[in-house]
């Protein structure tokens, strides 16, 4: 509930602490954790009046979190990765934790969870038997919810530099100290196998290809030649350790913004038979959905100029204000404006360990159009 949505505040609640939520004739409607920092003032977590939000309740959820990629998906296996908890998709508002063959890491991103920490630490230990858990801190939250949160080993046993997890049987390393959101983009890993299995003999080009989870797929599905492109050089030095250890010699990494590198590969006349594009989140809010559309826009199009006849674009979204309606009037502009059609064959989302909540469909923030452009 957004500080707008509340006609009044009854007595004076500490941050972080339960609440009821009523409607105007004071009929119970939910339970929440209060936080009158955050323009989230109330985050709420049960529909029902006798139900606490107590240790016992906080065992629950987490355990139904687990059980759904443990017993329907069959994804804790040794030596993988998957998203354990994803916030309001599992029914608790302000927690991530991903696992990494025998380590997790948390994310708090609400200031009731954030006081709440050593609880839900004794639980995750209790339920995962985590070697260790490590805590991660989202940019900007720290000012958004009005806590303060550092990174730091939580419990257990410090994880190594770098953990080796198995995907789609090939290895990859992952930082979860200082790599990209827990140090891998697990969201993507069924769109990774899809993008995969079109790779058989073409040319292709991995755009924000990060530590190479597409660009190593992609050339170990029989791809003829991979380029990877990223601003950032650290990831690459990983990416390219990760084609070693999969034995994938056929692909090139090239440092660079890819807003410039597009349009220079374009000038060089270089020609690709698919194209992943995976840019970071572009809108952070309402207010920045123009532009988001316009830097989408630009990416897609020098994409499309990139692409040979009948060339395969797989591209992505990963902006939660982005709906798919707005992305594919998107992506209908490009047609115009580069005057290639762009047929679309298929529409995924994020991985089945991010699950979407019906009441929440905000939840559902990953777009991944596959694109046939004759």
């Amino acid at each position: 509930m957004f500080s707008g949505a509340l006609t009044r505040v009854e007595g004076s609640p500490e941050d972080g602490a339960e609440v009821d939520l009523r409607d105007a004739d004071g009929a119970f409607v939910a339970r929440g954790l209060y936080n009158g920092r955050s323009q989230i003032r109330v985050r709420l977590y049960s529909w029902d009046e006798a139900e606490a939000l107590d240790a016992a309740f906080f065992r629950r959820r987490v355990g139904r979190a687990i059980a759904l990629r443990r017993d329907i998906l069959g994804w804790l296996t040794p030596g993988t990765a998957c998203r354990l908890v994803f916030s309001e998709a599992d029914g608790l508002s302000g927690l991530v934790v991903d696992r990494y063959d025998d380590w997790l890491v948390v994310q708090l991103t609400s200031l009731a969870l954030a006081r709440r920490t050593e609880l839900l630490l004794d639980i995750l230990s209790e339920l995962t038997a985590a070697r260790g858990i490590y805590l991660r801190t989202e940019k900007g939250i720290g000012k958004q919810e009005g806590l303060e949160l550092s990174d730091r080993m939580a419990r257990g046993a410090e994880p190594p530099d770098r953990i080796e997890i198995r995907e789609h049987g090939l290895v990859f390393l992952v930082d979860v100290r200082v790599g990209h959101k827990t140090g891998w983009y697990l969201d993507q890993r069924q769109n990774r196998l899809a993008a995969a299995r079109l790779a058989g003999g073409r040319r292709c080009l991995d755009v924000c290809c990060y530590t190479g989870g597409f660009a190593v797929g992609l050339a170990a599905a029989g791809a003829r030649e991979v380029l990877g492109i990223d601003a950032s050089a650290p990831a690459l030095a990983i990416a390219a350790e990760n084609a070693r250890r999969n034995g994938q010699d056929r692909i090139g990494w090239r440092a660079g913004d890819a807003l410039a590198v597009l349009p220079e590969l374009a000038e060089a006349g270089e020609r690709f038979d698919l194209i992943v594009l995976d840019p970071p989140r572009f809108a952070q809010s309402r207010k920045g959905l123009a532009q988001a559309l316009r830097g989408y826009a630009f990416l897609n199009e020098a994409a499309a100029r990139l692409l040979s006849p009948d060339g395969v674009l797989v591209t992505c979204s990963c902006s939660g204000r982005v709906s798919r309606d707005d992305f594919l009037r998107m992506l209908a502009s490009v047609a115009v404006t580069t005057d290639r059609d762009l047929q679309v064959f298929a529409q995924t989302g994020a991985g089945h360990d991010h699950p979407v909540s019906a009441a929440c469909p905000e939840s559902d923030y990953l777009k991944c159009f596959f694109c046939r452009v004759p």
